[in-house]
């Protein structure tokens, strides 16, 4: 079973849409939060509820799949300078960023133990490392994503449980992409070394190789053409 949350738009999005059409011996689900989605396996979940996290994860596992993989897509932002920003607004993206995250992988993770397979995929960003104006709260989030990730691989590496952390820099699919101008985007990409944005095949590279290489766990890798 492959579980993306996040699944009506983005990454998120094109994830769970690759795994539908071409996983036709998994079964995969998604979540959205704002909007029902047109695909009957993406629900209409609000992952900083827990109880309403858990009640959809039992739905799920009456299947009973051998195999399972979780990838954390659904994500917010809501840029402001630390002095200005409303105390709600902060709050709220480190909810749903990384509050939700865990709702999620801790209502997964019983039956992961139970079966001995889990892969746990989730999605920070360079934003995380490099210090961006405006972005304390989505900072915080992504970054929490990292101490959460190996305290966790660590508590269940032995269980055949691996969860790694993807630091995306920017891409041509995500989070706030189309509010960039073409002049805007010229002048980031002049300071990415790879001098291009990743695409959405390199994303779906990396979520497999680390759903293949079980032996990487609790890392974060940086998925930014070299920006640092």
């Amino acid at each position: 079973m492959i579980i993306v949350t996040g699944a009506s738009r983005g990454i998120g999005n094109y994830l769970f849409r690759y795994y539908r059409e071409n996983q036709t011996d998994s079964q995969v689900y998604g979540t959205c939060h704002s909007a029902m989605a047109e695909d009957p396996n993406i629900s209409q979940i609000n992952i900083e509820n827990s109880e309403q996290v858990d009640e959809w994860s039992k739905s799920l596992l009456l299947n009973k799949p051998s195999e399972l993989t979780l990838i954390n897509c659904a994500g917010v932002n809501n840029n402001a300078m630390a002095h200005k920003a409303a105390v709600e607004d902060w709050q709220s993206v480190i909810n749903v960023n990384l509050l939700g995250t865990y709702n999620v992988i801790r209502s997964f993770l019983p039956y992961m133990r139970e079966v001995g397979h889990g892969r746990i995929v989730n999605f920070s960003s360079v934003v995380a490392e490099k210090g961006v104006p405006g972005t304390s709260a989505y900072a915080a989030s992504k970054s929490g994503m990292w101490g959460l990730s190996r305290a966790i691989a660590a508590e269940n590496g032995a269980k055949n449980i691996n969860i790694n952390s993807i630091n995306l820099g920017y891409s041509d699919i995500g989070m706030g992409i189309d509010e960039i101008n073409e002049d805007l985007k010229q002048i980031i990409t002049k300071n990415i070394p790879a001098r291009r944005f990743c695409q959405p095949e390199e994303i779906l590279d990396t979520v497999e190789f680390l759903r293949k290489v079980a032996y990487i766990n609790g890392t974060s890798i940086s998925l930014s053409g070299g920006l640092v």
